[in-house]
């Protein structure tokens, strides 16, 4: 059973969900959750039971609005002004890598720098709404990159909210952008997932 904290935000408590293993540790990977989902997702259920045998302590983080009981999540101003405080409340120890599952990797994207991250691991990032490809956020997949924080993506074939290979043509290296099974939430056991994490992680932490 994995260890449990709370962090105190300006939004309200949030939640810290420690996963380790036996291997010595490399990096930490700090993942959090979408904007109507929680960390029970099956990507980050596998991500985080599986890495910690490979060197990676995995902390899901659960954001305030989530451990208030809300349904939905507030506007992403709030969402990155919950997480930066957090980050900072763990003072994790070596490199570590940000990232976690729709609104969560784009939080992380945002904020990278501001936490001092070596790198995004990003799952299902929502480049745009499904239909509207003009509304497009690749400025915040790119946003880690100006500071030369690499980015790395793992995406559903079939995400209405961006394929592949629409992540791709936002990035300066296609092999910076994994495919998966299924669409924006991958399936019920994403162990391709797992396999470009795994591929991705080494890259990230440097």
């Amino acid at each position: 059973m994995a260890e449990r904290v709370e962090l105190p935000t300006p939004q309200g408590p949030g939640r810290a969900h420690f996963y380790t293993g036996s291997a010595p540790e490399r990096a930490s990977v700090v993942l959090s959750h979408g904007a109507g989902g929680g960390i029970g997702a099956s990507d980050l259920m596998l991500l985080a039971k599986r890495l910690p045998a490979h060197g990676y302590r995995v902390i899901l983080i659960e954001q305030p609005w989530k451990v208030a009981g809300r349904k939905v999540a507030g506007r992403p101003p709030t969402l990155d002004a919950a997480w930066v405080p957090m980050l900072a409340e763990l003072a994790l120890p070596g490199p570590v890598v940000v990232g976690g599952r729709s609104a969560g990797a784009r939080v992380a994207c945002r904020t990278a720098y501001t936490v001092g991250a070596s790198g995004v691991l990003a799952l299902s990032f929502p480049l745009h709404p499904p239909g509207k490809p003009e509304a497009s956020r690749a400025a915040e997949l790119r946003a880690p990159g100006e500071h030369g924080i690499p980015v790395r993506v793992i995406q559903g074939a079939r995400d209405p909210f961006g394929t592949p290979a629409e992540v791709r043509a936002e990035l300066a290296d296609p092999a910076w952008v994994a495919e998966a099974a299924g669409t924006h939430s991958f399936g019920k056991t994403p162990t391709d997932v797992l396999d470009a994490a795994l591929a991705y992680l080494p890259e990230l932490i440097g």
